[in-house]
């Protein structure tokens, strides 16, 4: 996993604009985000960078820098791409994950049963960035996974506007099955539970 200041940096204000302590819409100042991260004005304008690349920061010029708003359109958009390429890049990963991955993962399912016991549902939202980020890593189509990146994130935020720890219940359950089987080296009960994550994110926005 990525350890460097700026993705330490990209970790928090992505988690912020996730779990929406950075509101939709809100206009915030560099200064404000590196006070947040708790990093210095390089990592974090590198964080920047990232996060407007993947379309959760607008830079505005001469007024700044602008939280993006969530449209009506979005949660279609971002489970068109999930429904094709994920599934694909779960099975990928299941086959190609290292040991230290599958490691990883397993760490991770216990935490989202854990988040599912407590009803956290940030830490439920952290544990589920870093499967992202074991997935992508694992998964050997950096064309997929440059892809996934953006939607998975946009995913993420669009729960946090609209779940509560109820409706979490299920999909954090299916969540899990996803992570064991590719921890388990499982391919296509990975690409199966997947697609049936993906179908159940799909119908409850």
């Amino acid at each position: 996993m990525q350890n460097s200041l700026s993705h330490r940096a990209y970790l928090t204000l992505e988690h912020a604009i996730v779990t929406l302590t950075l509101q939709p819409g809100a206009l915030v100042t560099e200064k404000h985000l590196i006070d947040l991260a708790g990093h210095g004005r390089t990592p974090v304008r590198e964080a920047i960078q990232k996060l407007a690349w993947q379309g959760l920061i607008v830079v505005k010029p001469r007024v700044g820098l602008q939280v993006a708003e969530i449209k009506p359109t979005d949660h279609e958009n971002v489970m068109q791409v999930r429904r094709e390429l994920e599934p694909i890049a779960a099975a990928l990963a299941a086959d190609f994950a290292t040991s230290e991955q599958r490691r990883e993962l397993g760490e991770c399912a216990q935490t989202m049963e854990m988040s599912a016991t407590t009803g956290d549902l940030a830490a439920f939202f952290a544990a589920d960035k870093t499967f992202d980020e074991i997935l992508e890593e694992a998964c050997p189509n950096s064309f997929i996974t440059s892809a996934l990146g953006p939607v998975q994130t946009h995913s993420r935020r669009l729960w946090s506007a609209s779940s509560s720890p109820d409706r979490m219940d299920q999909s954090i359950s299916l969540h899990v099955e996803v992570v064991r089987a590719i921890q388990q080296g499982r391919s296509q009960d990975a690409n199966r539970t997947m697609g049936a994550l993906i179908k159940y994110l799909s119908s409850h926005n």
